[in-house]
């Protein structure tokens, strides 16, 4: 099976390509206009603000689709009736992002052919203004020669061709049909320090690879390509097609171009990236000997202490973790305050959720049910006992996922929890450390407890925030979206767009998974690769 295999289309993008080929795309490129910020948009011929063909209000903030037969505009209302009232008229494309949309999937789709009709004309342009000229073949695509990676000292490289100064490695992804949740995990990736470093620095060569020398297809690779393209200076927006295509064999399951969710993208992404490195095929498996980078980044480890509530003794377990899972406190909700009465009080203060108080929660004793009674050595009996949760180990990267979807197997119905958390851009994870929860159950004595406290450093437990993926919208209907802290200021990165934003927005969003990297992690990252010096001419696979 070859490894560079696309998406297979839809019914309706196959019959359009059968009818006109893709004829229909270069008609269109001389509408394509790319932008400061790196996004392409079409520019209508009219003088006038582009209106829907089925006058809509001049003012309304629907989205534009202008057809690919008759190039009428449709906005998001009318689409589907234009496509009914015209047969074959099943795709346009959305105006301000450049992409193709099929009305009767009622998704976005996916087409090399479309995809390079609409950056071939910049590619051209871009070829034309760089200083020094650029060589352009069918394998390589080569920057100046003053085109350096020096990421250790914060020297990035201005891309001079769009005359922008946002960080290097800030680059859009086009969406490929309802990817939003592909692409917002791949950004907080990109912008991890371990990973980061291992990729740049080589440490799986795809020109390397024996998987990729015998035709099969290597995840690991696909990533390598993905972040030499980010960090190449190109401020095109990047299709990770080949990617999604290998995480499809892997997840056949999810192989759909139907909306997924990020948090299990997320789980499913790092257990191909163990298990393409010849690894066991379970991710939680050999844990503590594994040294992927999928181990050496995310790997922590849990400690579980089951007392019984009749003698006292306890149980202990290890369980290793990649994120932890995090139940928005329903405390702090005001729908959840009483008056002395025992009321609801409607006048009750909104509190809003904390990110602390989830931890709080996390790592808070809690009563086992009658069903979960422990046999107790001691009692000779099955008794009731208490659980509780806390961190023996904690990883170089911390990924904490928000619980915002809820299903109910009683009620057979979904929904998605909208309230707002509150989280610190420096965390201190001591107080959820074991030798701090054991502490506490025993007085706060000062000694150690199972070995708990030997991995207990300051620099150990203080993470800052580098990424946060959001969620917006309904529970099957939503909108992933990614920021990405950098230099000290914040990024918005969603699909191809990218723009830097203010710290009141990143903290007002519905944030649904927040990655943090140790202190010691950043500082480190920085001084290993302050000496590397990356040309990415040899980096780079024109694809």
């Amino acid at each position: 099976m070859s490894a560079r295999k696309h998406p297979d289309p839809c019914n309706h993008l196959s019959d359009y390509k059968l009818r006109h080929g893709t004829d229909g795309y270069k008609s269109f490129q001389n509408m394509f206009t790319c932008l400061n910020d790196g996004r392409i948009k079409i520019k209508l011929q009219q003088e006038t603000t582009p209106r829907c063909s089925s006058h809509c209000s001049l003012h309304s903030n629907k989205r534009l689709y202008i057809c690919l037969i008759c190039r009428s505009i449709s906005c998001s209302s009318h689409l589907l009736s234009h496509t009914q009232s015209n047969k074959g008229h099943d795709l346009s494309i959305d105006v301000e992002r450049s992409e193709l949309y099929c009305s009767s999937c009622v998704d976005q789709v996916y087409d090399p052919d479309f995809d390079e009709a609409v950056v071939s004309k910049h590619l051209v342009k871009d070829a034309a203004v760089v200083s020094g000229g650029v060589v352009r073949s069918n394998k390589k695509r080569r920057l100046s020669a003053d085109a350096q990676l020096i990421i250790g000292s914060k020297q990035f490289l201005v891309d001079r061709r769009e005359k922008w100064s946002f960080p290097l490695g800030l680059r859009g992804l086009n969406n490929l049909g309802s990817t939003c949740f592909m692409n917002a995990v791949l950004q907080a990736l990109v912008h991890a320090p371990p990973l980061r470093n291992f990729w740049l620095s080589g440490q799986h060569n795809r020109d390397l690879c024996e998987r990729r020398s015998m035709g099969l297809l290597c995840l690991p690779c696909d990533l390598d390509v993905i972040f030499s393209a980010m960090f190449s200076g190109d401020r095109t927006p990047y299709s990770p097609a080949h990617l999604l295509y290998s995480w499809w064999q892997h997840s056949t399951n999810l192989a759909t171009y139907e909306q997924q969710d990020s948090h299990e993208f997320f789980i499913s992404l790092l257990d191909c990236i163990h298990e393409n490195e010849g690894k066991s095929k379970c991710l939680y498996k050999d844990h503590e000997e594994c040294q992927c980078i999928t181990h050496r980044a995310f790997s922590g480890l849990l400690r579980s202490d089951v007392t019984c509530t009749t003698c006292g003794t306890t149980s202990t377990t290890y369980d290793p973790f990649i994120d932890i899972s995090l139940t928005l406190d329903s405390s702090t909700d005001r729908r959840k305050s009483r008056n002395s009465g025992g009321e609801p009080s409607v006048n009750a203060p909104m509190m809003m959720p904390t990110l602390s108080g989830c931890l709080d929660l996390f790592t808070r004793s809690e009563k086992l049910g009658p069903d979960q009674k422990l046999n107790c050595q001691s009692c000779g009996d099955k008794r009731e006992s208490s659980k509780q949760m806390s961190i023996r180990r904690l990883p170089p990267l911390l990924c904490l996922h928000v619980k915002r979807f809820e299903h109910s197997l009683t009620r057979k119905a979904s929904r998605k929890i909208d309230s707002y958390l509150q989280y610190p851009f420096r965390l201190n994870m001591s107080p959820y450390l074991s030798s701090s929860i054991i502490g506490k159950r025993f007085g706060n004595r000062m000694f150690a407890f199972d070995g708990e406290g030997e991995h207990d450093g300051s620099s150990a437990s203080e993470f800052e925030i580098f990424a946060v993926v959001t969620h917006s919208g309904m529970l099957a209907s939503g909108h992933y979206v990614t920021y990405l802290r950098l230099k000290g200021l914040w990024y918005r990165c969603d699909d191809a767009w990218i723009n830097e934003v203010e710290e009141e927005v990143v903290r007002g969003c519905e944030c649904y998974m927040l990655f943090y990297a140790q202190e010691r992690v950043i500082q480190k990252a920085h001084k290993e690769l302050s000496y590397q010096v990356i040309s990415m001419a040899d980096s780079f696979p024109f694809v």
